[in-house]
């Protein structure tokens, strides 16, 4: 599932829960500085380790987003 998709359970998640809607918020931000990372030509070492960290966080924080899905759709 794409979490930029349109998909009915996200959506009442996003109107509903606050810490969902945080989740969605950092994974956005994280994508985003990956994009910004990815774009540089020859990366110093502070950027590399910075990309690597933010690659961990932004897959923590989908684990936790499809977490709350799959608990949201079971119990509705």
């Amino acid at each position: 599932m794409d979490l930029s998709t349109q998909d009915p359970v996200r959506d009442a998640l996003l109107r509903s829960d606050p810490n969902f809607r945080d989740l969605v918020h950092k994974h956005e931000s994280y994508e985003q500085r990956l994009n910004e990372l990815a774009g540089l030509t020859y990366p110093n070492d502070d950027e590399q380790v910075e990309e690597s960290t933010l690659k961990k966080k932004k897959l923590m924080v989908k684990d936790e987003i499809y977490a709350m899905l799959n608990s949201y759709s079971v119990s509705h």
